[in-house]
C-alpha cells in the first residue's frame, strides 16, 4: 500500500516524506508541477479541490494507486477530505492532517 502526501511543491511535503522514511510514498499536487517532476512514478497530478467531484476523483485516484493513507497539507484539500472521511474509511483509506 502507498501513502499520498499532497502539496508536493512545498517544503512541508518533503519534510514529511523524510520523517515517514518509507519507500511507498507518492507526492501529489493540484498546482502546476514542473514536467520533469511528473516523470517520476512517485509524483502525480491531483484533482483540483475546486472541482465539484473532487472527493470522488480523490477516492478513485486513491483506489487506482493503492493509497491507504492521505496526508492532506493544503487547507482546502484537508477540509474537503475531512468532510468525506467516513467514505474514505469505508475503503480502508485514512485521511490524516498535515504535520
Amino acid at each position: 500500500m502507498n501513502i499520498l502526501i499532497t502539496a508536493a511543491n512545498s517544503a512541508e511535503a518533503h519534510r514529511l516524506k523524510n520523517q515517514l522514511n518509507t519507500e511507498n510514498i507518492i507526492l501529489g499536487d493540484y498546482l502546476e508541477l514542473p514536467a520533469f517532476m511528473l516523470k517520476s512514478a512517485n509524483m502525480i497530478k491531483l484533482p483540483n479541490p475546486a472541482s465539484p467531484s473532487y472527493t470522488h476523483e480523490m477516492l478513485t485516484l486513491s483506489l487506482d494507486k493503492e493509497i491507504n493513507t492521505i496526508y492532506a497539507l493544503r487547507d482546502e484539500e484537508r477540509k474537503l477530505l475531512e468532510e468525506s472521511k467516513q467514505l474514505f474509511n469505508e475503503y480502508g483509506i485514512e485521511v490524516v492532517h498535515g504535520s
